[in-house]
Formats: C-alpha cells, sequence, structure tokens
C-alpha cells in the first residue's frame, strides 16, 4: 500500500507543480514553441514573462524580429473577456524596414484567401492600441481603436495629424471621416466615401466613390476633390470654388498589370502667371509593389505672355521609383513665356537615393537660357544657366553653378556679365559657395567703357565680398571729362545673416584721375573712401572723405534705411587759393586770401529724388585779375535743392559783402541779399534786395529787384562825383567836374527796354572845360560851330537835367538840357544848351578796356633782380 500512495501523491503533484513550472517558465519556452509555426528567420523574443489574473492575460512585452531586425514591439499588452474579447496595446510599433528581409515562403493551399473568409474568421473583440506607431512615419502615430465581427468592423483613429473613421461590411467599405494635417497652422485635408473591395482582398477597391475638401493657404484657398470609378475604370477631378473649369482631370484605368492615366489635363490660373497642360501616366507591375513598378508619363506646360505662347514638356522615365531606391530619368524640353521674357530649357537629370534622402543630377546637356524684356528700357539679348553636374539634395546644392548675362539698355548702353562658383550642399544660410565674377559694357551717356571683377563666398549665414574692382575708362558729359574712375575694396565687403547678431560691414575706395572742364578748369585727382556698418544691405550707416590734393577733405556720413539715402557733408575750414585748378587760365584770375567752409544734408529716395540743403561761407576773399583788383569778400550760401529747383535763403538770404573793387574806377563797400528761388515762379520769386556801392565819391543803391519783373528796379545814383566819372573815362576832349544824382528803372526781361526813363541832374554847380586843341580845331573847320564852342570853353553849370533811355540792342539815348555861365577872355554870359547823343553802349564797352594790362601783369610778377658781383668789380643785374 506504501508504494501506491506515494505514486498517487507523485502524480498529484506532477499535476499541481508542472503547469505551475510551465507557466512561471513562459518567457523562455513559448518563443521556441512560436517557432515553430513562424516563417524561417524570425523569431519572438520577450524580456519578461507574462501574468494570468483572474480575469486577464497580461503580457508586459513581446518582440518580433526578423534576422536581428525588430519588425513589431508590443507593450503592456492585456486580454480580458467581459462580454467578448478585449486586447488592450500600450504601445505597438511597426518598422516597416524590416518587410524587405521577410523571407519568401509558399503559399499554403489550404490559408482564407478571400475576404469573407477572413472575416468569418474573426471573433467578436475589442482592439484598442493606445499609441500605434509606423516606422519612418512616425510623426502620424496616433491611437488605434476597433470593434470586431464576422458581420462588421469598425476602425477609429486618432492622432496629431490625423483623424479616421471607417466601417466594413462584407465588401462595402465606408469611410465617414478623414483628416489629414498636411501643413502646421493650416485647415486640415479631409475626405469621405463609399467602395466596394474586391473579394480577394489583394487589390484596389473595384467600385467607388470619394469626395474630399482641401483648404490652401494661397489661392484658390479652397478646393474639392471629386474620385469616382467602376469596374477598374475612374476619374480624379479637382474643382476650385471660384472656377468653372476643373484643376485638375484626370481619367484613369487600371488592369492587374498596369494603371494608366491618358489624356489628362489641368490648369492653374493663380498668382499673375496662368499655366495649363496635358498629363499622361503609366504604371507597369504596380502590384509587385513599390519597387519592382516601372514608372514612365509625360506632362506638358502651357505658358501665354506678352511675348507669346510657350510650350515645354517633362518626360519621366521608363524608371523606378522607391522608399529605399529611386531610379528615374527625367527631362524638361520646352520654353515658358511670361510678360516679356521667355524662357528655353534643355534640362536632362537623373533621379536617384531614397525618399528621405533624393538626389536629383542634371545630366550633360542641361542647358535654361532666357531673352526679353525685364522693364521697359532693360532688354536681356541672353542670359544662360549651364547646369551639367549639378546635383540637388535635401542638403542643397552641390557642383558647378554659372551664369552669362548679355544685355542692353537703350539709353545707357550694352554690357556682358559673368558668374562662375562652385557650391557644396549649399542652400540660403546653409552650406557654401563659392564664385567670382567678371563682365565689361558700354556706359552711353558719358562715352564710356566700364568693366568689373571680383570674388566673393556665401558660407552658411555670410556672404563675403572679398574682392571688387570697378571702372570706367573715362567719364566724359558736356564740359566734363573725368580720366579713370575706379572702386575698388580695401575690407572685404561682410554680411552676417543671423536674426540675433546680423552685421554688414566692409569699406571701399573710389579713385578718379584727373576732372577737366572745357573752360580750363582742372580737379585734381580725388580719392573718396569710406565704409559701411549696420545690419545688413538695407539697413547700414556709412561714413568716408572725399579729398582732390589740397582741396578737401570733405567728411561725409550718413545711412541708408533699405528706402532713402539721407548724409551729412563737411568741408573744412582751408584758404580759398586751393581752388586754384578749378579757375580756367584764360580768365586770368589769381585767388589770393580767404577761407572757405561749407556743411550739407542730403537726403535720395526713388519717390522723391535727390534733395539738399546746407550753406557755403566764404570769408575775407580776395582776388585779382589783369583788370580787376578784388578785396574782402564774405559770402554766405544757404541754399535747398529739391525736384530739380534751389531755394536761396532759407532762414536768412545770401549774402555779399565786398570791402573793395580797383578798376579804373574804385567801388567799396559793396552790399547785396538773395532769396527766392531759381528757376523762379510767381509762387515763389527770387529777390535780390539791399544793394549798394560806394562809387565815383558817391552812392549806388537799389531796394528791390523781384524776378519775375512786373515793375522797373530803381537803381538811384547819389552825389556821382562827375570828375571821377571823366578821370575812369579819360576823354581828351573835356573835363566835367561837380556832383549828379539819378534815378535809372532797369528792366531785365521787358521785351524793348533795359533803361526806361532814366534821369540825372545836379544838386550843386558843375563846371564844363573843353580842351583848347579841341576847341581850336573846331573853330579852323567851321566858323559857325567855333562861335558856340567858344562859350563852352569853360562853363559853370547851374542847372541840368538829362533823360536816359537804354534798348535791349544797347542802343542809347540821352536828351540833355544845360543852363549855366561861361566865361571867355574875362567876359562872361549866360547859355542854354540842348543835347541829343545817341551811341551803342555794347561796341562802347567792349572798345573800353580801361586800364593797363601790363602793368598789372607787372605788379603781380615783378620783383627786384638779385645784384650779383664779385669784389672789386662793378655789379651788373641779373634777374
Amino acid at each position: 500500500m506504501k508504494g501506491k500512495y506515494k505514486a498517487a501523491i507523485a502524480l498529484v503533484l506532477l499535476v499541481i507543480l508542472l503547469p505551475l513550472t510551465l507557466l512561471l517558465t513562459l518567457a523562455q519556452w513559448m518563443p521556441t514553441l512560436a517557432g515553430l509555426w513562424l516563417p524561417a528567420g524570425t523569431r519572438i523574443a520577450m524580456e519578461e514573462s507574462p501574468r494570468f489574473s483572474r480575469h486577464a492575460l497580461k503580457i508586459p512585452d513581446l518582440r518580433y524580429l526578423v534576422a536581428d531586425c525588430q519588425l513589431a514591439s508590443l507593450q503592456n499588452a492585456e486580454l480580458t473577456h467581459p462580454s467578448r474579447w478585449q486586447l488592450h496595446i500600450g504601445a505597438l510599433d511597426i518598422n516597416t524596414a524590416c518587410l524587405n528581409k521577410l523571407p519568401q515562403s509558399e503559399t499554403v493551399s489550404d490559408a482564407p484567401r478571400t475576404l469573407a473568409e477572413w472575416q468569418a474568421m474573426l471573433p467578436y473583440s475589442w482592439l484598442t492600441v493606445e499609441r500605434f506607431t509606423v516606422s519612418p512615419w512616425k510623426t502620424w502615430a496616433g491611437k488605434l481603436s476597433a470593434s470586431l465581427t464576422p458581420d462588421e468592423q469598425q476602425l477609429t483613429y486618432s492622432g496629431e495629424r490625423i483623424d479616421l473613421s471607417a466601417r466594413l461590411r462584407g465588401q462595402a467599405l465606408t469611410i465617414s471621416r478623414m483628416a489629414l494635417r498636411l501643413v502646421d497652422g493650416q485647415p486640415p485635408f479631409t475626405l469621405g466615401g463609399e467602395f466596394t473591395l474586391p473579394d480577394v482582398p489583394d487589390s484596389v477597391p473595384v467600385n467607388g466613390h470619394m469626395e474630399s475638401t482641401l483648404t490652401l493657404s494661397q489661392q484658390p484657398g479652397v478646393v474639392d476633390v471629386d474620385v469616382d470609378w467602376r469596374d477598374n475604370e475612374g476619374q480624379l477631378v479637382v474643382m476650385a470654388r471660384d472656377q468653372g473649369d476643373p484643376l485638375l482631370d484626370l481619367p484613369w484605368q487600371l488592369t492587374p498589370d498596369q494603371l494608366t492615366i491618358s489624356d489628362g489635363r489641368w490648369s492653374w490660373p493663380y498668382q499673375g502667371f496662368p499655366l495649363s497642360g496635358r498629363v499622361g501616366l503609366k504604371v507597369e507591375n504596380w502590384q509587385q509593389g513599390l519597387e519592382k513598378a516601372q514608372f514612365s508619363g509625360r506632362l506638358n506646360v502651357l505658358t501665354q505672355g506678352d511675348a507669346g505662347k510657350g510650350n515645354a514638356v517633362l518626360t519621366i522615365g521608363p524608371g523606378r521609383l522607391g522608399i529605399d531606391n529611386n531610379d528615374m530619368p527625367l527631362q524638361l524640353t520646352g520654353e515658358a513665356k511670361q510678360g516679356d521674357l521667355v524662357f528655353y530649357a534643355v534640362l536632362p537629370a537623373h533621379l536617384s537615393g531614397s525618399a528621405d534622402d533624393p538626389h536629383l543630377a542634371f545630366t550633360p546637356g542641361a542647358l535654361l537660357r532666357s531673352r526679353g524684356r525685364v522693364i521697359d528700357s532693360l532688354n536681356i539679348d541672353e542670359v544662360r544657366w549651364p547646369l551639367a553636374g549639378v546635383k540637388l539634395t535635401q542638403h542643397g546644392i552641390d557642383g558647378r553653378l554659372q551664369a552669362i548675362l548679355r544685355a542692353h539698355e537703350n539709353a545707357m548702353g550694352d554690357f556682358r556679365l559673368h558668374l562662375d562658383g562652385q557650391a557644396q550642399d549649399f542652400l540660403p544660410d546653409n552650406g557654401l559657395w563659392r564664385w567670382r565674377y567678371w563682365g565689361e559694357g558700354n556706359f552711353t551717356p558719358m562715352n564710356a567703357r566700364w568693366d568689373v571683377a571680383g570674388r566673393g563666398e556665401w558660407n552658411n549665414n555670410t556672404i563675403t565680398l572679398n574682392d571688387l574692382s570697378t571702372g570706367f575708362d573715362q567719364l566724359q558729359y558736356g564740359a566734363m571729362h573725368m580720366a579713370t574712375p575706379r572702386l575698388v575694396l580695401d575690407a572685404p565687403v561682410k554680411w552676417v545673416r543671423d536674426a540675433a547678431n546680423p552685421q554688414f560691414t566692409g569699406a571701399l575706395t573710389l579713385d578718379a584721375g584727373q576732372t577737366r572742364f572745357s573752360a580750363g578748369s582742372v580737379l585734381p585727382p580725388s580719392t573718396l573712401t569710406f565704409s559701411v556698418a549696420g545690419d545688413d544691405p538695407t539697413m547700414f550707416q556709412f561714413k568716408g572723405a572725399l579729398q582732390a590734393d589740397t582741396i578737401g577733405p570733405v567728411q561725409v556720413n550718413g545711412r541708408w534705411d533699405g528706402e532713402r539715402l539721407r548724409g551729412q557733408a563737411w568741408w573744412p575750414r582751408q584758404a580759398l587759393s586751393v581752388f586754384q585748378p578749378l579757375i580756367p587760365p584764360d580768365w586770368k584770375m589769381k585767388l589770393l586770401d580767404g577761407a572757405l567752409y561749407a556743411q550739407v544734408a542730403f537726403s535720395a529716395a526713388a519717390d522723391q529724388g535727390f534733395e539738399a540743403g546746407g550753406h557755403g561761407v566764404l570769408k575775407s576773399g580776395s582776388v585779382w585779375t589783369p583788370d580787376n583788383q578784388i578785396r574782402g569778400v564774405d559770402f554766405v550760401l544757404p541754399f535747398r535743392y529739391r525736384e530739380g529747383g534751389w531755394q536761396l535763403g532759407t532762414r536768412r538770404p545770401v549774402s555779399l559783402r565786398i570791402g573793395e573793387i580797383t578798376n579804373q574806377v574804385t567801388a567799396k563797400n559793396i552790399t547785396a541779399d538773395l532769396q527766392g528761388a531759381w528757376p523762379w515762379s510767381e509762387e515763389n520769386p527770387l529777390i535780390l534786395s539791399d544793394v549798394s556801392v560806394d562809387v565815383l565819391g558817391g552812392k549806388v543803391t537799389m531796394q528791390q529787384l523781384r524776378m519775375p519783373q512786373h515793375d522797373p528796379a530803381l537803381l538811384r545814383l547819389k552825389h556821382i562825383s562827375a570828375s571821377e566819372l571823366i578821370s575812369a573815362v579819360n576823354p581828351k576832349q573835356f573835363a566835367l567836374s561837380g556832383p549828379f544824382d539819378g534815378a535809372l528803372p532797369l528792366w531785365l526781361d521787358n521785351p524793348q527796354w533795359i533803361i526806361k526813363d532814366g534821369w540825372l541832374h545836379n544838386p550843386g554847380p558843375m563846371t564844363l572845360r573843353i580842351d583848347k586843341d579841341t576847341a581850336d580845331a573846331v573853330v579852323k573847320d567851321n566858323m559857325a560851330a567855333g562861335a558856340a564852342i567858344n562859350w563852352l570853353r569853360y562853363m559853370e553849370i547851374s542847372r541840368s537835367w538829362t533823360k536816359i533811355n537804354l534798348d535791349n540792342l544797347g542802343l542809347l539815348t540821352l536828351q540833355a538840357t544845360l543852363r549855366g555861365t561861361s566865361f571867355v577872355d574875362g567876359k562872361s554870359s549866360t547859355v542854354n544848351l540842348n543835347y541829343t547823343h545817341e551811341e551803342n553802349v555794347f561796341t562802347l564797352w567792349r572798345s573800353l578796356r580801361f586800364g593797363d594790362n601790363l602793368q598789372s601783369w607787372l605788379e603781380q610778377h615783378a620783383a627786384l633782380p638779385q645784384a650779383r658781383c664779385a669784389k672789386g668789380e662793378e655789379c651788373e643785374d641779373k634777374k
């Protein structure tokens, strides 16, 4: 009996302990057991053993591996059965990269094939996956919920970028809502529809209808998408709600071997550049997967501009598109027209790489050209972009970048520019692009040829211009001729495109040879140096200096804000004599003493043009000419320049003060003020006022001259000495002494008169003497006239009145009435004389070249000779 009890006890313990042992070691033996039914090369792995509770089976983790690649990972799964089976999974990750490593296996003949057979196998169950992720599309992760029965299957999926709600009854699939958030901050793309799935679920639905709405950030805003097909033929139509014609119309056919889109149409009537065309596409072996499918097609683009119609064709394939490997030849050929521009393209290329890292390489013969008109006056004769060898990747552009431009402007001239550089994974503010450029052209307005050359680079967020040299062989305009102006870099121009700390710096020098003027003036070789500092080329400050030999330096500074150039210039105080080269030699004028300084503020913009304002000051100026000596010149010029006009005298008038002008007549204390507009107008006249000069022992004044002139400007003469006037004219025939006054109404824009109804008279006694030889000659030649002349040999004038008129042709008319007493041979007699005289003063003035030019030259240049003699010898002066 003992043996039987022991055997029974052992059997009971085996029955109890064996299941417990198997349960506790589930993580060790279950993967091995499952491997008997899994495909070869695949296995299941667990870190922790599943746990049974009273109502649930909990699986902490489970991994499905293909070789060393983890195809699926399951975490925190729980299986219960409240009223039907319920599987709740915390996280399920699928790695699609492992699918290609699955071994090929023969199809089991007794496996379910039809959709109905698969549905019949489904238990009544619920499935929930809190986070379902498919790599590499992790941004589309979300929560998956499914309710499964043999008769109906319902599915919902919700994530940050997708929402889906669908139901399947037999072969009828209904998608009540699908929302795809393709662009951040934009409304989602939504669709819905009804479809009939094939009996064997290895193909696309055989029938269906789908409607969707897509919201775009640009035109046309909202578009409706409608897809309808039956018996593997259908049509895709995309309509904008504000257009009658579809944006896209694609009829398609589907067979087990091929997807064909034939005679498709598309249009894009937006952004001011309407496009349209047709499209055809063929996909062969589509059921064998994307990697084995072969694509080929053709897309044409029709454009229309002022230059006419254009047609370009994009040829695709035949080639392959895939997630891991693309092998697709492409070629764009034809022309496109926009406005007055025409683009010509022959662009063969090859697409390779993966979907995550595509590569587009342009092959030999790739060339893009253009010609036409950019603006009304600039004509592009040809611009060429050779693209052979250039590669485009997600990292940027790689290869040699070139451009050749030939253009002309009707008024400015023609030019030719070249750009040649090398790019390495370049995108704006990322990667490296080094370039050099050169060119030449004609600048017709100034009869000049110009050239330019330089080097630079764009390295990540920094653009640097390392070398620049540009200039003209000459600049010739009107009376001005400037020799060889050239602009070069003193320091590289650098632009750091950093949002937090942007910088823009550089230094340049503009050198020019002599500037000559037709009258003989010469500006010595000049140099302008300036530097820039700021945030970017649209926001910087500048400062510099301009100097031409001893003239200057003129200090300049200011700023540019992208729309307006503002600045100031200071001309330091310097001697007037430094401007001697600007005086034409024919003037025979020598600048002596005096100093000049000035200050100007300026502004320039496209909408306003150039504006400037400031003042210039000349102090104690002195000038010497063969005919004149001018001393003590003080000149203040406040001005403003705007829209081609000058405002002379702003807060105060233009002021001219001259101490003395020495000629045949010495003039002193000359004053004049000027204020108003040039050119003048009725609304803004030009007014010369407070004119005064001490001359010939008296004073000449003019209170005001207004332009445009409505009234004459009254030139007043007070106590002018007749003897000083006669001494200046120096006639040999007579002499006159005593003061006279007068008033001369002056016209500057009268159609006939310069002086009209002017007058002179003597406020005190005057004396007239006729030269004895002159009087004797008259008496000898004409006895009758001689009797009258005798009475005028010496005459004291008590009263005189002279009327003066001067016309625009220079004809001077004098009508004089004299009354006085004549003294001849101790006898006195009262004389009344009426005198009329006409003479052209323009001819007279040209003939009165008063003064001794030789004497003036000697006064300026003569020097006492230095005596040189040997000891004991007679000295000889030598110059």
